[in-house]
């Protein structure tokens, strides 16, 4: 009996709160709802992390432009996309972790019926023009992706859109997100984490994100880039004061991401070290860059073997100041803007002033950011390596070497604009180049792309197949549709 007893009593118990179980599966710290305004801030962070990190398992972009090579672990310089999953971890954050976020964003703001009309107009403006850098950055990457189908729930399987129409259609969206925003009222404030809801701040960083867009087809749409670009050219940015900043925090998780992947201090590890390509280069201009750029051994600096193993004590490494955790990320800034003045200005479009003074500033520019003085540009800008009239045979190659130099710590928008200017002339490792005892496989390429997620051949695969018989085939070798040289 009293075991009887026992079992009733625990059986009513259970009964009692057997119609409360369902409190015990709701995360009391995880937000139900969200304010529209912060998921565009983590969309800003999602996007700035990921084009910043030197994660070799996300971000090989430096890599690509031999700004650095590693020590040890030799799979992401000789260009191994299957090794780790890269080209997924690039696709699935801007994808997932962006667009997705600036997509809900938009719709939770356009839905608050108590938002001042105007400020819902800058919002929804300065969330379309973040969505149009996102996906101008997964077609810079990969070619055709899904785009009209994407990310709508009732479609399991999106097709690819060919990559030229979707880039026709983000510049017709900038224009009309540029056109509605409204400098008269406030937009975003402080959940803005780059301008902080400055209007005039997005009408500049709007014109200057059409500006490289405009000559990214310059080669391929000549017509359609002078349009665009002469229609940007006055509103683009004047000033360093007018940067595209992430201020990253000194404290996890919002610290800089190259502190968390090769701060020494830190992490212990030393993967990464300066690529000798890149130092034999700055060494040979006296770039007054460099002591903002490496590190000294016995007073030099000393580039690593591009592609082969490395000593960390033997080589020049990352700046205190890059690998710092508060160190500022840059998505778009006034030295890129200049150079791509300067190149329009080239190619005979109408953008006010002349190719050279363009050219002059941006270095300068660069130069400054970088801890230099004006003298210390006025003295190298009179070399003539570096002089414009000088430097080079042609505008591509004279812009093209000081572009890559002054992208630095920019991975992504420098291996774009290497694949669009064809300078400087990069070489993959080879064994003519190997270090005694040391090999690489024969055939490297530099990626001109990066392939498809796997996953997308078993999850999407008759649109993946498409997709790769319409660009020419899913490899590293297949130029996108603006390259043209």
């Amino acid at each position: 009996m009293k075991k009887i007893y026992i079992i009733l009593v625990a059986a009513a118990f259970f009964s009692s709160c057997s119609k409360n179980l369902g409190d015990y599966n709701v995360d009391q710290k995880k937000a139900t709802v969200v304010p529209g305004v912060t998921l565009i801030s983590n969309a800003e962070k999602n996007f700035t992390d990921i084009l910043t990190t030197p994660n070799v398992n996300s971000n090989v972009f430096r890599f690509y432009v031999q700004y650095w090579t590693s020590t040890e672990y030799l799979d992401e310089p000789r260009y191994n996309l299957t090794a780790r999953p890269i080209p997924a971890a690039l696709w699935d954050a801007i994808y997932q972790k962006v667009i997705v976020n600036l997509r809900e964003g938009k719709k939770v703001i356009g839905a608050d019926p108590l938002l001042n009309a105007d400020i819902k107009i800058n919002q929804l403006a300065q969330a379309e023009i973040l969505e149009i850098m996102a996906w101008s950055t997964l077609v810079n990457t990969f070619g055709n992706v899904p785009y009209s189908q994407a990310m709508d729930i009732s479609v399991v399987n999106p097709k690819y859109d060919d990559a030229a129409t979707v880039y026709n259609d983000l510049l017709v969206r900038l224009d009309a997100a540029l056109g509605k925003l409204k400098t008269s009222a406030t937009g975003l404030g402080t959940a803005d984490i780059i301008y902080k809801g400055d209007i005039n701040a997005w009408v500049k960083f709007g014109n200057s994100l059409k500006l490289r867009l405009g000559l990214i087809i310059a080669d391929k749409d000549p017509a359609k880039a002078k349009t665009t670009i002469e229609s940007a050219a006055p509103n683009v940015f004047k000033s360093a004061a007018d940067n595209a900043i992430f201020k990253y925090l000194g404290s996890p998780p919002n610290n800089n991401p190259i502190s968390t992947n090769a701060n020494i201090l830190l992490t212990k590890r030393k993967d990464y070290v300066g690529a000798k390509p890149f130092i034999d280069r700055l060494n040979a201009l006296a770039d007054p860059r460099r002591k903002g750029f490496f590190t000294t051994i016995g007073g030099n600096f000393v580039g690593g073997n591009y592609g082969y193993s490395n000593s960390f004590g033997n080589c020049s490494t990352m700046t205190d100041k890059i690998i710092s955790l508060d160190f500022e990320a840059l998505l778009l800034d006034y030295p890129e803007t200049e150079f791509a003045l300067a190149e329009a200005a080239a190619r005979g479009f109408s953008v006010g002033g002349t190719a050279a003074d363009h050219y002059n500033n941006a270095v300068t520019a660069s130069i400054i950011y970088w801890g230099g003085t004006v003298a210390d540009a006025t003295t190298y800008l009179a070399r003539p390596d570096v002089a414009y009239a000088t430097a080079g045979a042609t505008y591509k190659e004279v812009i093209g070497t000081q572009k890559w130099i002054a992208l630095y710590n920019r991975g992504f928008e420098s291996w774009t604009e290497w694949r669009r200017l064809d300078f400087p002339k990069l070489l993959p490792p080879t064994n003519a180049t190997a270090p005694p005892g040391q090999s690489v496989p024969d055939g490297l390429v530099i990626p001109k792309r990066l392939i498809y997620p796997i996953g997308e051949q078993t999850l999407n695969g008759a649109n993946y197949t498409a997709a790769s018989a319409a660009i020419g085939g899913d490899a590293v070798t297949t130029k996108l549709w603006w390259d043209m040289f």
